[in-house]
């Protein structure tokens, strides 16, 4: 029967990552909730969220709310929703059309839910390289006053951003954003998935990077480890719309007070380690980039969180991205230090690798897969005739 399969299924998969541990970097999302986190989840106090009486989350929501800077803050269940919401808080408007970057989670990671579900038009504008929108293209992309047109309603950045490989945007680039808003009456709102890394990154407080930010969605269960949950931020009256349209999303939670505790320690603690993520990430990208005349390439100098974009150069390796990450993902007996390991990332693109760092890593597993690269890719050299 089921419950037979899922013990014999799971105890062969106990069983497999006794044998053949891997050193997953696919992403920060693989995290595990640390032990106090699942002390605290056991020893919540609880009430009914949807009546507001919870405490957990009245205290997460609070913590959250100080730290981004924000009026209020709202627990959400995951960030894909808190996007959603904060769209259509913005854009209550029928005919209303969101600007936002053509390499955005949004747009590429979020199934459409803007229009599948809220009935808003995207608008994609440039991104450039480091993630900061083309504030040439934003300009051009903007809708004058005409009845065959949507209405802009809205300017959406992503701070860490995702395709970009985890780069930050800056105060000062934030503020020119803001003031472009701010003189055409436009809102700004921020997938800030991994906004606290790239607070870590530019060693300042979460809320300096919101200034003049109307709202801003923050994952809670990706570097940060809690198991589940988003925070999103915002004036009273925004998070007061918020939490209606939370409800019909099916984003209304009872007794989530054990959700919303390891949220805390998601802020209070783990916040406070993201730097030696950042480490971890650089060490590998500047390993990488000494094996690049092997046909693997990075950049440290574009490594500014906890992300490395890999780029596997085919005529060198005879490989694709999806080819090298098999190849990785397989035991390796006869190298020392990665000796009945696997690695696990996730190819991007048909010749670029992402990884990842998080707490789970550590510097060893950083060296073994250099180690591993390296001896992959010197087997792949075409031999040179004695």
């Amino acid at each position: 029967n089921a419950l037979s399969f899922a013990r014999s299924y799971g105890a062969a998969a106990t069983a497999e990552a006794a044998t053949s541990p891997a050193v997953d970097m696919r992403s920060d999302t693989v995290t595990h909730p640390t032990p106090e986190m699942r002390r605290a989840m056991m020893n919540a106090a609880v009430g009914d969220d949807v009546c507001g009486e919870d405490p957990t989350v009245n205290a997460l929501q609070e913590v959250a709310a100080k730290m981004l800077g924000m009026e209020k803050a709202l627990f959400v269940p995951s960030g894909t929703m808190g996007n959603l919401i904060c769209m259509m808080v913005h854009c209550a408007r029928r005919g209303s059309e969101v600007l936002y970057g053509d390499r955005c989670h949004l747009l590429h990671y979020e199934q459409g839910g803007i229009a599948q579900i809220a009935g808003v038009q995207p608008r994609e504008v440039r991104t450039l390289n480091d993630g900061r929108l083309d504030l040439d293209d934003l300009r051009r992309k903007l809708r004058t006053e005409d009845v065959h047109y949507p209405v802009t309603s809205l300017i959406c950045l992503e701070n860490t951003h995702n395709l970009c490989g985890g780069r930050v945007l800056t105060p000062d680039y934030m503020k020119e954003v803001t003031d472009l808003a701010r003189s055409l009456c436009l809102p700004v709102h921020v997938d800030g998935a991994r906004l606290f890394n790239a607070a870590a990154a530019l060693d300042l407080p979460v809320a300096d990077l919101l200034k003049n930010v109307d709202s801003v969605s923050v994952c809670l269960s990706k570097g940060l480890a809690s198991p589940i949950g988003s925070v999103i931020g915002g004036s009273k009256q925004f998070i007061k719309q918020a939490t209606r349209v939370r409800k019909v999303l099916g984003g209304g939670m009872r007794q989530a007070g054990v959700l919303a505790a390891p949220g805390l320690l998601s802020l209070q603690v783990m916040s406070k380690r993201l730097q030696e993520d950042h480490a971890l990430a650089k060490r590998l990208a500047k390993g990488v980039e000494e094996l690049s005349g092997l046909g693997v390439s990075a950049s440290a100098a574009a490594t500014e969180t906890n992300m490395v974009l890999m780029t596997v150069d085919k005529k060198k390796t005879g490989l694709s991205a999806a080819g090298l990450t098999a190849i990785l993902e397989r035991e390796e007996q006869d190298l020392e230090g990665a000796k009945g390991k696997r690695f696990l990332m996730w190819p991007f693109s048909e010749d670029t690798i992402r990884a990842v760092t998080h707490y789970h890593l550590n510097a060893a597993d950083i060296e073994a897969l250099l180690g591993r690269l390296d001896f992959i890719l010197r087997k792949r050299q075409p031999q040179s005739d004695a």
